[in-house]
């Protein structure tokens, strides 16, 4: 099945960048049992195509997401027992682990309501974008749960940082386009009509790298969380040793020796 052929969120696929939106724009595209797992499977596809370069996550109809669907999902999961809850959960952590094993960069450009789950696929990103009214919400302390879903307590304090993190998980409160930025959250800020413009120039200047080295560099992100010091220079200098036997380097090289700009090939 092609990559783009997708039931519960849209997806199109070209010069190497995927564009994913959720589809239910009336209703704020909260997520449902059904988009959170084909969302999970198309991530955990990634690594194996070489279609994918760069995934950029938009909005659909000035929002991002409102996170899981009050009637879809949280009506019927308090109506669950613990084992199924537990595979809700679990399912639901599987989304984060997989778009952070993707091996491919992910951009998401948010605007307007971004919250629960919707909070937590803009945290798992690489890099973040937004408009001016965007508001980010972790807002499981609001709805009786704890702020530690889909990876929240590990992955938020590494971008904004501790205290900060704890303010948002505790409270359940808004962060805005403002203080996202401030607070390291954001990268930039883009007006409502430069978002996927800006977010898609973007993509594409990644994508136009060297983009085995920079799944590499996605991979050792990821991985030297759990490292010491010392292991992450030692796993540092194996995957560099590995991406100077690729084609890349080699052309970066005879790039520079020309003065011509490099026109990498992905190996």
């Amino acid at each position: 099945m092609a990559l783009s052929d997708t039931q519960h969120f849209r997806c199109s696929i070209k010069d190497g960048i995927a564009r994913i939106a959720l589809d239910r724009p009336d209703r704020k595209n909260p997520l449902t049992f059904e988009s959170y797992a084909e969302l999970r499977d198309w991530f955990r596809a990634l690594p194996y195509t070489d279609e994918v370069h760069v995934v950029v996550i938009l909005p659909n109809g000035g929002n991002f997401s409102s996170g899981g669907d009050v009637h879809d999902i949280i009506g019927p999961l308090t109506r669950m027992n613990m084992k199924d809850l537990l595979a809700f959960t679990r399912m639901t952590g599987d989304l984060v682990k997989a778009m952070i094993g993707c091996g491919k960069p992910i951009i998401s450009a948010v605007q307007g309501i971004c919250a629960g789950a919707g909070a937590i696929i803009a945290m798992a990103s690489d890099l973040r974008l937004a408009t001016p009214d965007a508001r980010v919400a972790f807002l499981f302390n609001r709805v009786g749960l704890a702020g530690c879903d889909m990876g929240a307590c590990a992955i938020l304090p590494r971008i904004i940082g501790q205290g900060r993190a704890a303010e948002l998980l505790y409270l359940g409160r808004a962060m805005s386009a403002e203080e996202g930025e401030r607070w390291g959250f954001f990268n930039r800020i883009a007006g409502p009509d430069d978002l996927e413009a800006e977010a898609i120039a973007l993509a594409t200047r990644i994508a136009s790298g060297p983009t085995f080295a920079n799944s590499m560099t996605k991979t050792m992100l990821a991985q030297e969380w759990s490292m010491s010091l010392d292991q992450a220079i030692e796993a540092e200098a194996q995957a560099q040793a590995i991406c100077m036997q690729g084609n890349d380097f080699t052309r970066a090289y005879d790039a520079f020796v020309a003065k011509e700009k490099p026109v990498f090939g992905g190996d």
